[in-house]
């Protein structure tokens, strides 16, 4: 199965967050060893890259970068039919547009999951959403 990764997940992972960091590292465990493939699409990298790029952050820059760069990480693109189906799950569900385009480019990519630590994104009947505990 392919997870969807929010960039809320990607930030405590590679910013090393003392309470939900170690939290991915196990969530992503597993799934690893499952076999599981992971995903983030390319506004959540975006998403990502802000924070150092303010901050000036070249160590930080430099280690989101090697996370996208990953051959374990399968980048999604945003294409015209993402914006589309972001829409639609903007209009259906109110959600922010960044939080509809990641999930529409997740659903649309085939992801079978969505990791997030956002609780009103479970909203989305379109996948299954998992949040982080």
């Amino acid at each position: 199965m392919m997870i969807g990764l929010d960039a809320n997940c990607v930030i405590y992972l590679i910013e090393k967050s003392p309470h939900w960091g170690p939290k991915v590292v196990a969530r992503l465990a597993v799934a690893r060893a499952a076999g599981d493939q992971l995903a983030v699409s390319d506004l959540s990298r975006a998403e990502c890259l802000v924070g150092p790029f303010k901050s000036g952050d070249s160590t930080g820059l430099a280690d989101f970068q090697r996370f996208f760069s990953s051959p374990t990480i399968r980048m999604l693109p945003i294409d015209p039919a993402v914006c589309e189906e972001a829409a639609r799950l903007r209009a259906r569900h109110n959600f922010k547009l960044p939080d509809a385009v990641n999930l529409a480019a997740a659903i649309l990519h085939g992801c079978g999951l969505y990791l997030t630590n956002d609780a009103k994104l479970t909203r989305c009947t379109g996948i299954a959403v998992e949040v982080l505990a």
